[in-house]
């Protein structure tokens, strides 16, 4: 729903978190969890639920574990939100913070994705269906059409992506839909109704 990329600041941390928390069924930060003055993010993330911050004994054994000393900068990393949830995992050797539909997780991508993909199946649902369709039109000539099917398939989300230079083809089309037979039906109708080309190798 909503990608933003925003600086080390408390505030401006607590404002987003706060409005994509309210909008969305599920929020993940990514990064400022270290030890350093900069990772503010869990402050950030108390502010936008107006809790506090506290020690988690939990952490602060892992952080020991680690052979790590203990002094601000480790307590930092061990501070989290009132309230919070600590996701342990037996792939993960620190656990993913939850702050009610809000999950931290850390900057470094390599860690990004190991916390992510350990708790990833909490967030399993239908599929999606997708399909992909290249044509050699272009978008000025297509868009009536389009809009046609995406209003005849609203079940189907449909996107237009022009392209130049990439190879024979001036346009992706892209469709997405949880309901198969609408995706299928759809896509029929734009093979159809488009001049469209092989997928370029």
């Amino acid at each position: 729903m909503r990608l933003v990329t925003i600086p080390d600041e408390v505030a401006v941390i607590a404002d987003e978190v706060r409005l994509c928390a309210a909008r969305a069924d599920h929020v993940f930060t990514s990064g400022g969890v270290g030890p350093t003055h900069d990772d503010v993010t869990f402050e950030g993330v108390a502010r936008a639920f107006d809790v506090a911050l506290e020690l988690r004994a939990e952490l602060i054994d892992l952080v020991a574990a680690f052979g790590l000393p203990r002094n601000d900068g480790t307590e930092r990393m061990a501070r989290v939100p009132v309230g919070a949830e600590l996701l342990f995992h037996e792939a993960l050797s620190y656990p993913v913070v939850r702050v009610r539909n809000a999950y931290v997780l850390p900057g470094v991508p390599k860690l990004f994705k190991n916390k992510f993909e350990a708790i990833a199946s909490r967030f399993a649902g239908e599929a999606v269906g997708v399909a992909r369709v290249y044509t050699d039109e272009n978008e000025w000539d297509l868009a009536e059409r389009l809009t046609a099917i995406a209003n005849r398939w609203p079940s189907v989300a449909i996107g237009s992506y022009p392209r130049w230079g990439e190879g024979p083809f001036h346009v992706i089309l892209t469709l997405e839909s949880r309901d198969r037979a609408a995706l299928a039906s759809a896509l029929a109708e734009i093979r159809r109704s488009f001049r469209t080309i092989a997928r370029p190798s």
